[in-house]
């Protein structure tokens, strides 16, 4: 089926394509039949999974199989407790998981919600106040300032029409329409005769004919484009499946092997090896790793929250530790959102404006130093003009921020006067308005005529530089005007990124109090030149270039025009000397693209395909991406990227639904600062699993070692379950709570395929594992070659694990620093409190008669306990020892 580019037709072309009239409309009975045909105008609600199922999934995963496997084992040796506490720990994840993917499938709903609920219509000739749900291609509609556009509209007739394009396309800036075709190759944002839904009527009025509802408009569209992305896993679920699946093929060939020596070799009873089996399988899984996984990311969620960073997924918190990209939308992120007056050029010279936003305050500056605006009479006629010919006003709401009414360029020039001191209510009272021809595209300039009370009338203009040009005869100091200056002077304001606008004035009769486009004739003078930019945010510069050191490479995608768009990137400081746009995007393969987006960071006048090709190009070179953005425009890309982050203040519900993290401040510094926390987070969760592990591989190893041995097995399946409880609630868990390794923020993003355990980090655990293998047997045959009954060896042998453990903690807390420094007490208190929790515990495992009874535990004599501390006093010289010779290899990371 053939799509209507209908930006390329006339407009009595689109109207008689569409079987209607422009002062008619539809007759009811034609626009029910349509209706029928077309179907409502909303988007569709895609099928969803029911909630049984999205909650039986969240089951569906290796280190949940693995949970459920140690809960039933531990269940078949009697400790119902324990099993209850793993399978606890099973729900827990399911529920959190569940709550959250029905959070993230709201997306589509926040898109729909952008629909208008109104729409003011001609049916039969009569203007009709209709349900937006009820238009139908062909309807005649009416916009007025302050207008939701309900439909995509092929616009029949205009005046002074602009509209808030920002949440569509991402340009700062008010949208002037007209009724005119466009090209064929037009992008969304240059379709100057069509009114997409969604959007907002800044001010004007405008006639059009309905072209597309429902999911057929722009707005449909994108809509659609979220609701075929598929969310991607997160580096930390990634790894973590990868990891638990590798755990799972690991305990079953061992067992496997286990039993076939046990049986056919060492010719043990069925009974005592299935024991044994059973004992190696509980000891071999690391049943609390997800609970501890799923804290130390809810500890990152709390400490991002008051970082004004809201997660929305816990995997979340980790994944912007991981990113090598992150490609982040201009308008509102990297920048203010709030045109800025940053130079005026009079003819005696450019005069420099600091100050950004609304709020009036900065300054003028000439050759470095500071102007008094109100001495310059250059200067104050033409602020005199931008002020007067002008409809915008700002004020100061109680919060004490600065808002704007009105156009956000007319803004930025009331802002320019109010910093010279000058005041719109009063500078109109003293020169009132008798008439004015407002501004429109085709013309692209605004005239309004004032009168100061004594007689003297002048007309003030203010528009494209070329229109006013043309209309100027002389400039400021009765010179006669001096084209090719003020054009290098355009120029270069136009090379800065900057939207430039010309100001001049004339007398006019006191005898005529209105003014006619035909009257004006080049006779006004030139007063100067103000160029005006949408700023970059300062802390955004810092924050880019934070971000840079730490070895991610910051993107900037905008709909804005590629000048303006490459001036900001240079101010922040990325590499704009190649800026991409979306027409050149469209025409490489997706090969070119990877390239391409290789060679620049700024990408401009991009749609939401072209976004989602970007980000997909970047992930197939290997990136981890990260995409940041506020409107409907972004919600795919947020969707698609490794990781979406939304602006919650200014932004649209669609990106915030669509997104794993929410940014309540509009920030883009705060993303700096959710890096830097995601990379702990992850240094955390490797600390802790660096902990965990070599504790169930010790117990493995000592299980395994003696039935190759034929010895009797130092620890029970009890007592082993009994450690790996007490050691992951306690010691293991503390680690969630260590600060920040020193230079977290100057090393590269780590490789999305690397693995959870490193080659250095599984040579850590291995030399652990040995250590304490060694050091509970020693224990464990010390005591029985002394006369021990086996029942206290095995009490030693539970106590020398658990204490080589505690010795181990303060290992761990430095990958390769050593541990002996003066944070070691202060750093992380919470070490040292579960470290004196676990020292009771493990008094009431040896001494509490209950104890005794439940695990067959004997009280220790004074010299076993100096033998167990001695040997996890070894085993702490020793790990430091390896990070010693870690330094000297200059390794910093595990």
């Amino acid at each position: 089926m053939t799509v209507t580019e209908w930006h390329t037709l006339p407009a009595d072309e689109a109207l008689q394509k569409l079987d209607t009239a422009a002062v008619v409309g539809l007759n009811p009975a034609e626009a029910e039949r349509r209706l029928r045909d077309h179907g409502a105008n909303r988007l569709p609600e895609a099928p969803r999974r029911p909630g049984w199922l999205r909650f039986a999934l969240q089951f569906h995963n290796p280190l949940i199989y693995v949970l459920l496997v140690a809960g039933g084992v531990t269940a078949m040796l009697g400790s119902h407790v324990d099993a209850g506490v793993i399978m606890g720990v099973v729900l827990i994840n399911a529920v959190i998981g569940h709550i959250q993917e029905g959070k993230a499938e709201q997306a589509l709903a926040a898109v729909r919600s952008m629909l208008a609920e109104r729409a003011t219509v001609l049916r039969g000739g009569e203007r009709h106040q209709i349900d937006a749900a009820h238009l139908v291609p062909g309807d005649i509609v009416l916009l007025e300032a302050g207008d939701r556009v309900p439909a995509d509209l092929r616009l029949l007739q205009t005046r002074n029409l602009r509209t808030i394009e920002s949440a569509l396309t991402g340009e700062s800036t008010t949208v002037e329409k007209d009724s005119l075709a466009a090209p064929a190759d037009a992008g969304i944002g240059d379709r100057h005769g069509m009114a997409f839904s969604g959007t907002l009527v800044a001010y004007g009025t405008g006639t059009g004919v309905v072209v597309a509802t429902g999911s057929a408009t722009e707005i449909g569209r994108i809509g659609t484009l979220v609701g075929d992305v598929q969310t991607l896993a997160t580096p930390l679920t990634r790894r973590l499946d990868q990891f638990a699946r590798q755990i799972t093929a690991f305990i079953l060939a061992v067992a496997a092997l286990t039993v076939a020596y046990g049986h056919l070799v060492a010719q043990m009873p069925m009974m005592d090896l299935f024991l044994a089996v059973v004992g190696l399988a509980v000891a071999a899984i690391p049943e609390g790793m997800p609970a501890v996984v799923t804290i130390v990311l809810a500890i990152g969620t709390r400490v991002m929250a008051r970082k004004r960073a809201i997660v929305r997924r816990l995997p979340a918190v980790e994944s912007l530790g991981s990113v090598t990209v992150i490609c982040s939308d201009k308008t509102g992120t990297l920048t203010r959102n709030e045109m800025t007056a940053v130079r005026v050029v009079l003819p005696e010279g450019e005069i420099s404006v600091s100050g950004t936003g609304y709020a009036p305050e900065g300054g003028f500056h000439r050759d470095g130093e500071v102007l008094a605006a109100d001495r310059d009479a250059a200067l104050v006629a033409l602020l005199h003009c931008a002020l007067l010919c002008n409809d915008a006003r700002i004020r100061r709401g109680e919060d004490g921020q600065w808002t704007l009414a009105g156009d956000p360029t007319e803004g930025a020039l009331v802002t320019l006067a109010h910093k010279a001191g000058m005041d719109a209510a009063t500078l109109a009272q003293d020169h009132p308005r008798l008439d004015a021809i407002p501004f429109e595209s085709e013309r692209q300039y605004m005239v309004t005529l004032h009168h100061d009370h004594a007689g003297h009338h002048e007309l003030l203009l203010k528009g494209a530089p070329e229109r006013v040009l043309a209309l100027c005869r002389t400039q400021q100091g009765g010179q006669a005007l001096d084209t090719a200056w003020w054009h290098q002077a355009i120029e270069r304001a136009g090379g800065g990124g900057e939207r430039v606008l010309a100001l001049a004035r004339c007398d006019w009769p006191a005898t005529q109090r209105e003014v006619q486009t035909e009257d004006l004739a080049p006779r006004f003078e030139m007063l100067g030149l103000v160029g005006i930019i949408d700023p970059p945010r300062e802390e955004a510069i810092a924050a880019v270039a934070e971000c840079q050191q730490a070895g991610i490479r910051v993107k900037m995608i905008t709909g804005d025009h590629a000048v303006t768009a490459a001036a900001i990137g240079r101010q922040l400081g990325l590499n704009a000397d190649r800026a991409l746009t979306g027409d050149v995007i469209a025409t490489l393969d997706d090969a070119a693209l990877r390239q391409a987006a290789q060679q620049t960071d700024v990408i401009a006048r991009a749609s939401p395909e072209h976004k989602l090709r970007l980000i997909a190009a970047l992930q197939a070179q290997g990136h981890l991406v990260a995409m940041t953005g506020d409107g409907v425009n972004d919600a795919p890309a947020l969707k698609a990227a490794d990781i979406g982050v939304a602006m919650g203040g200014k932004g649209t519900d669609a990106a915030r639904e669509a997104s794993d993290l929410v940014l309540t401040d509009d920030n883009f510094a705060t993303i700096a600062r959710a890096v830097r926390e995601g990379r702990v987070v992850y240094d955390n969760i490797k600390k802790s699993l660096m902990h965990m592990l070599p504790t169930n591989g010790g117990e493995a190893g000592v299980i395994l070692l003696a039935i190759f041995a034929g010895l009797p097995l130092p620890v029970t399946a009890g007592q082993i379950l009994w450690v790996n409880t007490v050691t992951s609630v306690t010691l293991a868990l503390s680690l969630a709570f260590e600060p920040a390794e020193p230079g977290v923020m100057r090393h590269s993003p780590r490789h999305p395929d690397e693995p959870v355990i490193t080659r250095a980090l599984g040579l850590r655990i291995l030399f652990v594992i040995a250590l304490m293998v060694m050091a509970t047997f020693w224990v464990f045959h010390w005591e029985l070659g002394r006369g021990a009954n086996l029942e206290t060896a095995r009490t030693a042998a539970v106590n020398t694990i658990v204490f080589c453990e505690l010795f181990y903690l303060f290992n761990v807390r430095h990958f390769t620093r050593h541990a002996l420094r003066a944070d070691t007490l202060t750093g992380n208190r919470v070490a040292l409190l579960v470290a004196a929790i676990l020292v009771v515990l493990q008094l009431l495992f040896t001494y509490a008669p209950p104890m005794q009874r439940l695990f067959a535990s004997q009280p220790l004599p004074g010299d076993s306990w100096a033998m167990i501390l001695t040997m996890g006093a070894i085993l702490f010289a020793l790990v430091e020892l390896e990070k010693a010779l870690l330094r000297r290899t200059r390794v910093r990371r595990l």
